[in-house]
This record gives structure tokens, C-alpha cells and sequence, in this order.
């Protein structure tokens, strides 16, 4: 049985400010830790159903192993990254430093080229630009549900094929370089493909979300040229600026949010000021589409870089 969005209600009291119309909201005079009681977590939970995702100011408190302590709150254990390596001294935490490419300035949902990806992302930031560097999240939920009704009925026909081995220039058409050899080294050394429905079912509301972004790489059973335009005019729909809520960023805030319904971008406005923020993931289930069928991992192997490796190590030891 689901549970609409709407109508989900708690014991626990929280003081939650919607930030914007369609998705974000504040919570207020609660300090997040491991130990937070079962009735505030669970209000907490019903929240990010709600809101999509969740801003908490001023928790400083907090480090990497408390921060990693956070996710059963959000209903699931700790998730690290298919390719990218953690910090060291952590088991999940990952972090996002403008200084060494850092920057995710593009339209996704997190990791949607593996078929299980995290169902939550709990970011927390550490140093942050005097200006600029906000990040902008898009409700999913809402962006399907305010579509014409002919291009629901497409939508939920259609699958789209995601990959990590995805065009990063077209993407980030200011990268440096260096920014994109540590995206072949390190990002797609092992390169993903799976297919996942482009309607899924939210496993705890019921709503129906597009799942799209970046690790598209196309949509299956259409010509290049069909896909390109097909999924442009779907994500047009998801990014409408009435359907997305900003953050300006503070030393110590925790934004969460809900990684089957939303996407989001870190928008890179802040030149060669620094940018630090740690992220921690939740586990999340294999997508579903509205006919029942699973998402479906189709393929890991070797990137290019690793395989280059892998035949001058062969040369070498020949």
C-alpha cells in the first residue's frame, strides 16, 4: 500500500518553512545527530516526502563519522559511490571540492547510471564562496504531473538507456582539462549502462517521477536525433524555474534530499573561490515503472582509461 504525499502526518511537531512553491523546505530548532529520537526521524522522514528536500541550518556539530551516522533518519544505511573513491579515514563519505573538479553544474539525479542508486543524498557544507555557488533542485513529481496529458501517456511508455560514459564537455563546456582527465580516470573507470523506465513509481508515496538528467544517454527505440529532442522537451518540463527551489549555502548547513524525485544542479558562479561540501548517500531500491517492470543493469566494464592501463601494464610485463 502507498501513502500519498499529501496526507502523511506525525505525532512530532516540527517547524517546517516551505522555501519555495513547488519543492524545499526549512527545518527549524533541530539538531541533527545519530541518536535523534525515533519520533523527530520519522517526522524528519514524512517531511522530505513532502518537501522533496529538507535545508537544516547551523550544524556544525557535526563530523564525518556523525555525518555518516545520519542515514537511518532517512531510512536506509550508507551507500559510497560505484567509482569515486571516499576520503580517507571514512567508509562513505565523498566529497565535492571545487579546487579539484568539484563542480556539478548540470541537470541529474545522483548516479543513475547503476540500477539500484541511492533513494537519498545528505550534503553538508564545510566552505562555501562569499558569493555565489547555491545549488538548485527540481521536483520530479510535480514536473510529471503537470504535463499535457498526451505527453504523460508517451512518458510512461518509454525507457531510456543511463551511462557514467556520458558526452562531460557538452555538459560542462568550461571544464578544464585536468577536470576532464579526472572524469575518464576516476568517474568513468568502470562505465555503467542501465536501463530504467522513464516514469518510475516512488516506492514510499506512489507518486509518478520522471527520471531523466545527464546520465541519459539515450531514449530506447528512437533514432539519435528523436531521443535528443524527446528528452529535451521532457527535462525543459522538470527544470522550469517554478518548479525548482535555490539554496544559499552557509558554513554548516545540511540539505537533503530526495534523490527518486528530484534533480539538481550546483550552479558554478563563483570563479576560483573555494567550494567544499561532503556528501553521504542512503540506499536506495531499483526503480520501478508504472507497468511493474524493474530497472535493469545492462552492462560493467573497464573504461577507456582503465583499459589503456590494463595494455601498457600487458605490454610491460610481455
Amino acid at each position: 500500500m502507498t501513502i500519498s504525499a499529501q496526507t502523511i502526518t506525525s505525532k512530532t511537531t516540527l517547524d517546517v518553512v516551505p522555501v519555495a512553491g513547488k519543492i524545499g523546505a526549512e527545518v527549524r530548532n533541530v539538531r541533527l545527530s545519530p541518536d535523534l529520537d525515533a519520533a523527530t526521524s520519522s517526522a524528519i522522514r514524512q517531511a522530505l516526502a513532502r518537501h522533496k528536500v529538507l535545508f537544516f541550518r547551523g550544524q556544525g556539530h557535526l563530523d564525518d563519522a556523525s555525518h555518516e551516522g545520519l542515514t537511518p533518519i532517512f531510512g536506509g544505511s550508507p551507500v559510497s559511490h560505484p567509482t569515486v573513491p571516499v576520503i580517507q579515514g571514512t567508509r562513505f563519505v565523498h566529497e565535492l571540492d571545487s579546487q579539484f573538479g568539484g563542480r556539478a553544474n548540470s541537470w541529474h539525479t545522483d548516479v543513475t547510471f547503476f540500477d539500484a542508486f541511492p533513494k537519498a543524498s545528505i550534503l553538508r557544507a564545510l566552505t562555501i564562496p562569499a558569493s555565489g555557488g547555491d545549488t538548485v533542485w527540481a521536483n520530479t513529481a510535480t514536473a510529471y504531473q503537470e504535463l499535457p496529458a498526451e505527453l504523460r501517456d508517451l512518458a510512461d511508455k518509454l525507457w531510456a538507456l543511463h551511462t557514467n560514459d556520458y558526452d562531460y564537455q557538452s555538459t560542462r563546456p568550461k571544464a578544464s582539462p585536468e577536470d576532464e582527465r579526472r572524469h575518464r580516470e576516476v568517474f568513468a573507470s568502470t562505465v555503467y549502462e542501465t536501463e530504467h523506465p522513464v516514469v518510475r513509481v516512488h516506492p514510499e508515496t506512489g507518486e509518478r517521477t520522471l527520471l531523466l538528467g545527464h546520465f541519459v544517454k539515450k531514449i530506447l527505440g528512437l533514432s539519435t536525433f528523436d531521443s535528443t529532442n524527446l528528452f529535451r522537451v521532457f527535462q525543459d518540463h522538470i527544470t522550469r524555474l517554478e518548479n525548482t527551489v535555490r539554496w544559499r549555502w552557509a558554513v554548516g548547513d545540511v540539505a537533503v534530499w530526495d534523490n527518486q524525485a528530484t534533480q539538481h544542479y550546483a550552479i558554478n558562479d563563483y570563479g576560483d573561490q573555494r567550494r567544499l561540501v561532503r556528501r553521504v548517500t542512503v540506499n536506495g531500491d531499483v526503480p520501478i515503472g508504472i507497468d511493474g517492470r524493474r530497472s535493469v543493469l545492462k552492462s560493467k566494464v573497464p573504461g577507456a582509461f582503465a583499459k589503456r592501463a590494463e595494455g601498457v601494464a600487458a605490454a610491460a610485463s610481455a
